[in-house]
């Protein structure tokens, strides 16, 4: 894997919101067009985190003990309920080192490199060094989201996907990144 030609490729976060938008309002392939309403609510969800999110002050304290010096790329899709959640807090809690964004669904895609469980899952946060070497990676969902989806699969009558996704994005809202921020300065 050549992580430096996808880091090249990547975008920054306004970038991302910017073709986010563009996707919404003029798709370009079917599969775009399918996910309109996903985008819409990915957009919708990332601007409300933005705004609502504050970094922590014991974590910023944190982060400035552990010395990181390098860059993050993060491998997402604007649809994605996780992504929408995250990325925005990572973006703003990490706002002094640069931050880039690589498409899941690009060819060829990073995310093969990064599967969880066998699946394509988003988003997955890369900690890169100076010279784009792997410090660490996490993703796709904290891990009480994680929690959450064992739960529905163990028992999906029970714990439905409707209910699954009502709990997840609650525990987003009222946990405001915290809990991500949190696990990934457990990595670094």
């Amino acid at each position: 894997m050549d992580i430096k030609s996808f880091w090249d490729n990547a975008v920054s976060y306004t970038e991302y919101l910017r073709e986010a938008g563009e996707r919404l309002g003029n798709p370009k392939n079917s599969q775009e067009s399918d996910y309109a309403e996903y985008y819409r609510l990915g957009i919708q969800r990332m601007n409300r985190m933005w705004e609502k999110y504050l970094p922590n002050s014991e974590q910023v304290a944190t982060l400035a003990n552990k010395n990181f010096n390098g860059k993050i790329l993060i491998i997402s899709e604007a649809w994605c309920g996780d992504a929408s959640q995250v990325i925005p807090v990572v973006v703003k809690f990490f706002e002094q080192f640069e931050i880039k964004i690589s498409y899941r669904d690009q060819e060829p895609s990073l995310i093969d490199d990064y599967l969880v469980n066998g699946g394509k899952s988003i988003p997955i946060v890369i900690f890169l060094d100076e010279n784009l070497n792997e410090i660490a990676h996490w993703g796709p969902r904290p891990k009480y989201g994680t929690e959450l989806l064992n739960k529905h699969k163990a028992n999906p009558e029970e714990f439905t996907k409707d209910q699954f996704y009502v709990e997840l994005q609650t525990y987003y809202a009222k946990n405001r990144g915290f809990d991500t921020i949190k696990e990934l300065l457990e990595l670094l």
